[in-house]
């Protein structure tokens, strides 16, 4: 083969082209045939010449639709498909009549067509890994309704929710279980650039620690043990959207680093995959312990905490919004009273206060549990609830912010009357604790510390309960 070649680029000629040859090469018939031999054709300086000739000798000049690909001077790359037929005439070659049909613009189109049925197969997988886990939501049975609350505090939360919620910003929810933190997490997504795409959640403390690095970065089949088929994690159907993980102080240490990474990088790799992958999705963490405490006591990496915490949201407790409880009250006896199909729109104004001094260690949850319980176990149109349920009644919390001055005396006890509401119990401690602070709403030992209060929030109290200093 290799003598061959040589003899067919020294002595071959081209000795009839059609027209189509002659303007693939840009030149006039005349000057192509009894003048090119095969270094015009295919040059031996391109890497592509010599091996589609010697393909074209072993094959004994029978090639039937061969595919090539031929590199142009100007270093383009041209698909051919080629049929060749030799003549033999007494033993001897004499003529190679050839056919090449230019297909790279066929070939383009395929490839195009494979990327996009690529691309196709990632959209389907991944509309499948949707539909799984919104499945998996409506199983776990959740609604989501309106954020109910008119209180100072609660007001101050959905200030900051709307403030933050048209950034990328990371968002960090803290506070006790039941406050609420995935219904403000969706409001966040509801207010931001993000909200034609889901809200993709992870619970970090309802998964062996085994199984969360699947379920955030995804796995490749055969990557584990029961690993039977490929999955997504949940950064990838967050991407363009928003993560929520809830519960994000549960997270074990070894997998801080790799969360880390991805918020820096955007970049992730599946388990058992050595693929880099990119998210783009904004991440809203929530959590009931105290990170900063955590860091302190190695539990949790200072640098995750500061890349998380870049706007954090406190978020009340039932007792500290004891104003929103009549609303929240009426709005789950609502919501309630229709999933159960029942008719109850009235509950005792003793009920009420009771839910109003109670102080819900388990907060709106416990709540609508509750109130679930009681509508269910109701006829009529008024609820029967058994308060009971609710346990002896904690007085108010008040906590010192600061310790108070050495100098400073501790507000004397204030006596109320059995029948007092509880609305007059928080005016004779607020104003015995003013009292005893000289009325200092501001400054150094003021009230407001002591009740553990903001300014604002202390004179918003004042002004509801009528208290005001007495004039000199």
């Amino acid at each position: 083969a290799e003598e061959q070649l040589e003899l067919c680029y020294r002595h071959a000629r081209l000795v009839e082209v059609n027209e189509a040859f002659a303007e693939v090469y840009q030149t006039p018939r005349q000057e192509i045939a009894g003048h090119w031999g095969m270094e015009n054709f295919l040059p031996r300086s391109l890497p592509t010449s010599e091996p589609f000739m010697l393909r074209v000798i072993r094959a004994g000049y029978v090639l039937v639709n061969d595919e090539s690909v031929e590199r142009t001077q100007e270093g383009l790359d041209l698909a051919f498909l080629n049929s060749t037929t030799p003549t033999i005439e007494n033993g001897e070659l004499v003529w190679v009549w050839g056919v090449s049909r230019d297909i790279t613009e066929l070939r383009a189109t395929e490839t195009e067509l494979r990327l996009r049925q690529g691309e196709l197969e990632r959209l389907r997988e991944r509309l499948e890994a949707e539909n799984v886990y919104l499945r998996e939501e409506l199983r776990e049975g959740l609604h989501f309704g309106d954020i109910v609350g008119e209180s100072e505090p609660w007001r101050n939360v959905i200030t900051q929710v709307k403030l933050v919620a048209k950034t990328e910003s990371t968002v960090l929810l803290h506070g006790e279980t039941g406050t609420g933190k995935e219904l403000l997490a969706r409001a966040l997504l509801a207010e931001s650039p993000r909200r034609d795409h889901p809200l993709i959640k992870v619970n970090c403390a309802a998964l062996p620690s085994t199984l969360i690095e699947s379920e955030l970065f995804g796995h490749e089949k055969g990557a584990f043990s029961g690993a039977d088929r490929q999955r997504l994690g949940r950064f990838e159907l967050a991407d363009g959207g928003t993560l929520f993980l809830d519960e994000i102080g549960e997270l074990p240490l070894e997998l801080q680093a790799k969360l880390l990474n991805v918020l820096q990088t955007g970049e992730f790799e599946r388990l058992g995959s050595s693929k880099t992958r990119v998210s783009d999705a904004r991440v809203i963490a929530a959590t009931n312990r105290d990170l900063r405490k955590e860091v302190e006591e190695g539990r949790f990496r200072s640098d995750l905490y500061y890349r998380l915490a870049v706007f954090p949201i406190e978020v009340p407790p039932l007792r500290d919004r004891r104003d929103d409880i009549p609303l929240l009250t009426m709005y789950f006896l609502s919501l309630l009273s229709v999933k159960h199909t029942k008719s109850i729109d009235r509950i005792s104004k003793q009920t009420m206060a009771r839910f109003v001094e109670y102080d819900w260690p388990g907060n709106v949850r416990e709540l609508e549990n509750l109130i679930e319980r009681a509508v269910i176990l109701s006829s009529g149109s008024t609820l029967n609830f058994d308060t009971a349920m609710l346990g002896p009644t904690a007085p108010i919390p008040v906590a010192d912010a600061s310790p108070p001055e050495k100098s400073a005396a501790p507000p004397a006890a204030v006596a109320a009357p059995a029948s007092a509401s509880l609305r007059e119990v928080e005016r004779l401690h607020i104003t015995a604790v003013l009292e005893a602070c000289d009325w200092k709403v501001k400054g150094a030992g003021n009230a407001a510390e002591r009740l553990g209060l903001k300014e604002s929030t202390l004179r918003s109290r004042m002004k509801k309960r009528g208290i005001e200093r007495p004039r000199v």
